[in-house]
């Protein structure tokens, strides 16, 4: 009878949480309990409304700013970024899909890392960096 009730249970706090599993969509987790696990950081399954506001933002800013550069553009001005000259050179009129993929793509992953050390950081200043941008194509479009 000893030998039925032993059982093996694997620790699953040794291993760190992956960045996608299936705790990602109905996980439970929004912030590390243990203090070791606080400076370790890692991964969560639920995210806060404020860091949801941010990366709505960069999103938002993102497309504006496609939209001030193809007036830009209509206006006769022309692309100051070499990597977005190249997309605009490659796939024309459409490239706000590539530039939306990619930034999009870019907003996820700093979602899911951002627990990680300087992720707050860098998605609060590239708030910042997009409403410079945002401002500055308005400028070019009213003192053109």
């Amino acid at each position: 009878m000893g030998q039925f009730n032993r059982r093996i249970f694997k620790d699953r706090r040794k291993e760190t949480t992956p960045a996608l599993s299936r705790f990602t969509l109905w996980g439970r987790r929004r912030t590390f309990r243990r203090k070791i696990d606080q400076q370790k950081k890692g991964y969560v399954d639920r995210y806060n409304a404020l860091l949801f506001f941010f990366l709505i933002s960069i999103l938002a800013l993102n497309i504006i700013d496609v939209f001030l550069t193809i007036m830009i553009l209509d206006l006769g001005g022309r692309e100051v970024n070499p990597i977005v000259r190249s997309a605009i050179e490659v796939y024309g009129d459409k490239f706000w899909v590539w530039k939306f993929v990619i930034g999009s793509a870019c907003v996820v992953l700093l979602c899911l890392h951002s627990e990680f050390k300087r992720a707050k950081l860098i998605i609060v200043s590239l708030n910042i960096f997009y409403i410079f941008i945002v401002f500055y194509n308005v400028l070019l479009i009213i003192y053109r």
